[in-house]
């Protein structure tokens, strides 16, 4: 079987190309297996964390009912496991094995490995024996380890080299190649909260604007009673340039970023609008925004957090 060409980035070898977004009921297979010391438990880990059922050091023949358990089950749960050196000659079945899976169901091989440094380095620092046995020095034990692995290697989907990572790096790294994919939202419900600043930010804004440049009808003594629904204040907020230039600007800025944040997959942005009280000036601006937005095409809801009710 050719050898698939492999994409660099950061390390050297990564994976050849990106897995497919998983769904939680795929049912999807993924063989961790490789040299020792390469990191298949901490990627096995990754994989835990992603929600995969985890198996570690699986009896070769046991694979294929593996499985067929995971197809026969309503809930087809994703799963990953590990095979390794520690089979034995049992090893030497997983490239047949594992085309016969590929071919049935939707299974991945990934195999690690390192530069012998780095491998003797970690033997060095862990004091661990290689799985090989104490009876050949460990450099030995990886050359034998590298030339049985070959095969196995010829067959694999993804091959990643693990010398340039720590442990967080390839945890992170298995997570953001594996993550499941959500689909994208085809909308969004956006909500205009007007405030006031003496009482505070809102914690949950995404987007938060400053009116307090806009004249305040706070020191209009018939006004001050009222909040910017009412349509005096709304009147004389608006008898000033700045206030239709604002609400224009700002409404066209936010109807050209909508699409984007729907686009990364934001399903609910908050947009605030600050004044002194929260009564006037952020009300008005909120109100007019949100008539914008809805007639731009998009969901939106009102909210006036410090006004009366």
């Amino acid at each position: 079987m050719p050898r698939k060409k492999k994409s660099k980035a950061r390390g050297p070898a990564r994976e050849s190309k990106r897995p497919q977004g998983l769904s939680p009921t795929s049912g999807r297979l993924v063989i961790i297996t490789g040299m020792s010391g390469s990191g298949k438990a901490s990627v096995l880990k990754a994989f835990e964390d992603l929600g995969f059922y985890s198996v570690d050091n699986l009896p070769v023949e046991l694979i294929p009912h593996l499985a067929d358990l995971l197809t026969q089950t309503e809930e087809r749960r994703n799963t990953a496991l590990v095979v390794d050196i520690r089979e034995g000659e049992r090893l030497e079945q997983l490239p047949a094995i594992f085309r016969e899976l590929r071919r049935k169901y939707h299974a991945t091989l990934v195999f690690l490995e390192a530069k012998d440094d780095i491998l003797l380095r970690r033997y060095s620092e862990t004091r661990r024996p290689h799985p090989l046995g104490t009876d050949n020095s460990v450099q030995k034990s990886l050359t034998s380890e590298r030339r049985r692995l070959g095969p196995i290697r010829a067959v694999a989907d993804v091959v990643l080299d693990t010398s340039k990572f720590n442990v967080h790096e390839l945890r992170a790294h298995i997570h953001e190649a594996f993550k499941p994919e959500a689909p994208k939202p085809t909308t969004i419900l956006v909500s205009t909260v007007s405030f006031g600043f003496k009482n505070g930010v809102p914690d949950d804004a995404d987007l938060m604007f400053d009116v307090r440049f806009l004249p305040n009808p706070h020191f209009v003594p018939e006004l001050r009673p009222f909040t910017g629904r009412h349509p005096k204040v709304a009147k004389y907020i608006r008898s000033f340039p700045q206030t239709t230039e604002f609400i224009d600007r700002i409404s066209d800025l936010l109807v050209y970023l909508l699409p984007h944040y729907i686009e990364e997959g934001k399903s609910y942005l908050t947009i605030a609008f600050g004044c002194t009280g929260g009564q006037h000036r952020s009300v008005l601006i909120a109100e007019e925004v949100s008539l914008r937005l809805a007639k731009a095409g998009f969901r939106v809801k009102v909210e006036h957090r410090d006004a009366p009710k």
